[in-house]
């Protein structure tokens, strides 16, 4: 007996094909809120012999139907925002299945994170490795959960106007992984509709233009100034950046911080902070007047070696439950609770911090 299942046109609609397709008759206005079609008498559709009655009914299917697309297509997605996913790479007798990095993305509660300053460059971070190479492991709902993540960075950096520069490094980075996809791999490669992706890379172009004509306001302040400070405090605000290009763009404020900005010895220590002793032998560069060039160094080896990474808060790895979780320090600290459900009789030892990359690397089976 053959499955008897509804029409995907949708019975009790009027159709008509086009060049495009089967499109579907409409009765009313294409916006659902259009103010022409509220007061529409649906007995007005009906002839005087009243030989179409059945137009009435077939519009209150047609307008609820409307309704629910209207709404499915103006509310997005909403994921288990959770603190903790158990990290599981195989299946076993207590547990089905494994957990993705589509999944952990969707679960963990990545949006809230983003509003903690300490979290937001781990975040960022995170997003920009993903963009690089992990984007088309993600499943539709992953992309869709990145995209709104994104939306939400992009408008907090425009808000607060915090850290723009490591913004506009993500969606660089986005955008040439987009470009590359849909040239060398085809558009198959992309989960969803392609017109989906040219909104959002049309929508990725114009966060990029909203950050490049960012202006920061200056805040006018009749107290001290970063001038008016001692010569020592403007040296040791310098030696607590760990980047290189924080370094420069400081020591072009003043001519006094320009002069601070090109001392050797913070270069050296920036040096020994990002790379090892053995990595200086192998790439040791000496100036004009024999003395180590620290500064050219450190551009060099960049060039070959990662720099030491830096978070104010990260997730963490329980090996011990293999849970993957954020630690609310704070709450750690008055109730002794280690932000997830740990069996082990010391958790802190069996605690780890995640680098992005350590948690890419989490979820490559």
């Amino acid at each position: 007996m053959p499955f008897l299942g509804q029409d995907w046109r949708s019975p009790g609609w009027s159709w008509f094909k086009t060049e495009d397709g089967w499109k579907r008759i409409e009765f009313y206005g294409h916006e659902l809120g259009d103010n022409n079609n509220k007061g529409i008498d649906l007995g007005e559709l009906c002839d005087d012999n009243k030989e179409n009655l059945f137009v009435g009914d077939m519009c209150e299917v047609a307008a609820k139907k409307r309704k629910k697309d209207f709404y499915n297509k103006n509310t997005k997605s909403q994921f288990h925002q959770e603190k903790w996913i158990y990290v599981q790479k195989e299946s076993t007798r207590e547990r089905h299945g494994y957990c993705t990095l589509g999944e952990a993305f969707n679960r963990l509660d990545f949006s809230t994170a983003i509003q903690d300053i300490r979290r937001f460059t781990y975040v960022a971070k995170l997003l920009q490795l993903i963009a690089k190479s992990q984007l088309p492991c993600l499943s539709g709902a992953a992309q869709k959960n990145y995209f709104n993540v994104l939306e939400k960075i992009v408008r907090k950096v425009l808000e607060d106007h915090h850290n723009p520069r490591l913004i506009k490094d993500l969606l660089q980075d986005l955008s040439s992984t987009l470009s590359a996809l849909t040239r060398s791999m085809g558009r198959s490669v992309l989960v969803g509709n392609i017109n989906v992706w040219v909104c959002r890379m049309e929508t990725i172009v114009n966060w990029q233009q909203q950050l490049n004509n960012l202006q920061i306001p200056k805040q006018l302040s009749n107290g001290v100034t970063l001038r008016d400070l001692p010569l020592d405090m403007q040296n040791n605000i310098l030696y607590k950046f760990s980047d290189a290009c924080d370094i420069l763009n400081l020591g072009q404020a003043t001519p006094t911080l320009h002069m601070l900005s090109e001392d050797r010895h913070l270069w050296k220590k920036l040096c020994q902070f990002h790379f090892a002793e053995k990595q200086f032998c192998r790439h040791l560069i000496m100036s004009e007047r024999g003395h180590v060039d620290w500064k050219l160094m450190y551009f060099t080896l960049q060039k070959y070696y990662p720099k030491r990474e830096q978070y104010g808060d990260t997730l963490h790895f329980c090996r011990h439950c293999s849970i993957l979780f954020w630690k609310d320090c704070q709450l750690a600290l008055l109730l002794e609770d280690s932000g997830h459900p740990c069996t082990a009789t010391d958790p802190d030892t069996c605690l780890m911090a995640v680098s992005p990359q350590h948690f890419i690397d989490l979820f490559k089976f």
